[in-house]
This record gives C-alpha cells, structure tokens and sequence, in this order.
C-alpha cells in the first residue's frame, strides 16, 4: 500500500535520490526544500520550520508514514547549528502528531560519522536544551575563536544524542514511531564536489574519514539503507545510530566503543 513521506532537503544529494527511490516503490513523497520542492521553505528559522510542517501535514491530509530529514548545510557558519539541528529537530517534532495518526509511523535522521569527532560541548548542550538563541551565541565565539570547523560535528553530535534519547520519550516509542540516524562517511554530492577539486582538502577528507570498503559513498549507497528504517520491515529498531561509512567509524574509534 502506497504511504505518504515528507523528505526535506529533497532537492539533491541524498535527499533527491531518497525521493526518487520511494516514488518507484509507488509511495508519495512531499519533498521540502528552499525552492522546487513540493514545499518551499527556509529550515533556518523557527517560523519557517513550524510552516513547513504544518503545509506537509495539510498536504499529507493529516497522516505522514514517514519523515526523513536530508536538509543540512556544510559551510561552517552559525547555519549549522540552525538548520542541521534545530532545522531537524524542530521540523520533526511538529510533525509528531501528524506521524501518530500514521499505523506505522517511521523517523530517519541524516547525521554524519563527523559527530564522532571533536567538537564544542557548549554548543552541544545549547541545542539539547533547546536554546537556539544560546547554541547560536556560541557558535559566534567558535567562529571568532577560529574554531568554526567544530561546528559541524557539534551540530550532528547534538542531533545523535537528540535521536536517542526522543526514541524512547512519551509519545514517540510508546507510539509505535522509531527515531534512528544513519550517519554517513564522505558522500559525493553537490555539496561536497568542491572539497574533491581540491587535492590538499582531498587529502585532509581521506586521513580525517578513512573508507577502506569501497570508498566514497553515493548517495543512493545511502537512500537505500534509509528505506529500510522508515520501512515497515523495521518494527523494533529506534535509538540507534547506523554508521554507513565504509569503515570510517571503527577504524577511528576502535574495537572498543560501539
């Protein structure tokens, strides 16, 4: 039976490919993005968020199957922390009710193996509190501080512990609705093809992510293990963070953490 997605950050990269994997399948997708989605809309901003929501929820007729949030920026800049995090978390949790009306409601994060490295733990602890205003502050002092390459770790770090612990609130496990993050290693898309022209930065990407299986991801590497858990064949996975990354994560961390 055909179910109704809301992918944002359907415009490309993973986000286009998703889409296009879910409406071969016959399901219906309300793509979200800047412009040219079914939805245009500005992630970047509170107002923004709850109006994207709420036209997806309208457009879905009140019952969304699943969300998949593709939408993120990788420039450093205060923009990480407000669309990668609160562009996500915000947009999902409006979603909320819209999703419980769902029989088999599913929830997908796009996160990143970089939030496994360093990052700033004030920044981390301002969007776990829900203070944008705060979060936004310190990410102006690490930009200023020189430290604006720990903004995006933080961003998708905070978006990890943000995962886990809402998997298994009130109202999201007890609802039948698992909250998981795949968290991919280099990607190619768009957004990173400048990072590959430049061989110095290729070189910084390979020591900082190493992909002994098989590389560079594509983006459909990615979209086809999202299909899976926003699937109803995922019936008791949520909480968890799923490292599609060639190995990158194992080799930095180890055999000890997992």
């Amino acid at each position: 039976m055909p179910r109704t997605i809301v992918v944002t950050g359907s415009g490309s990269g993973i986000g286009a490919a998703l889409a296009t994997l879910f409406r071969d399948r016959g399901d219906r997708v309300i793509g979200v993005d800047l412009r040219g989605g079914e939805i245009d809309a500005d992630l970047s901003t509170a107002q923004g968020r709850a109006r994207a929501a709420a036209a997806a929820a309208r457009a879905a007729g009140g019952v969304v199957d699943a969300v998949v949030t593709c939408a993120g920026v990788s420039v450093p800049g205060r923009a990480m922390v407000s669309v990668n995090y609160f562009g996500t978390t915000e947009f999902v949790t409006a979603l909320r009710p819209a999703l419980a009306a769902a029989p088999r409601a599913r929830v997908v994060l796009i996160g990143s193996v970089s939030g496994t490295q360093p990052h700033d733990p004030a920044v981390v602890a301002a969007c776990l509190a829900g203070d944008e205003d705060k979060a936004l502050t310190l990410a102006g002092r690490a930009i200023a501080g020189g430290r604006a390459q720990q903004l995006y770790p933080s961003s998708k770090a905070a978006l990890a512990q943000w995962a886990r612990r809402t998997a298994v609130a009130e109202g999201w496990a007890d609802a039948g609705i698992p909250v998981n993050v795949v968290a991919p290693g280099i990607v190619l898309t768009p957004m990173s093809a400048g990072l590959f022209d430049d061989p110095r930065m290729k070189k910084i990407m390979d020591k900082a992510v190493p992909m002994p299986l098989n590389g560079y991801l594509r983006p459909e590497d990615i979209a086809r293990v999202v299909l899976f858990l926003a699937s109803d064949a995922n019936s008791h996975i949520t909480g968890q963070v799923l490292y599609v990354d060639g190995g990158a994560e194992a080799t930095l961390r180890g055999p000890e953490d997992f």
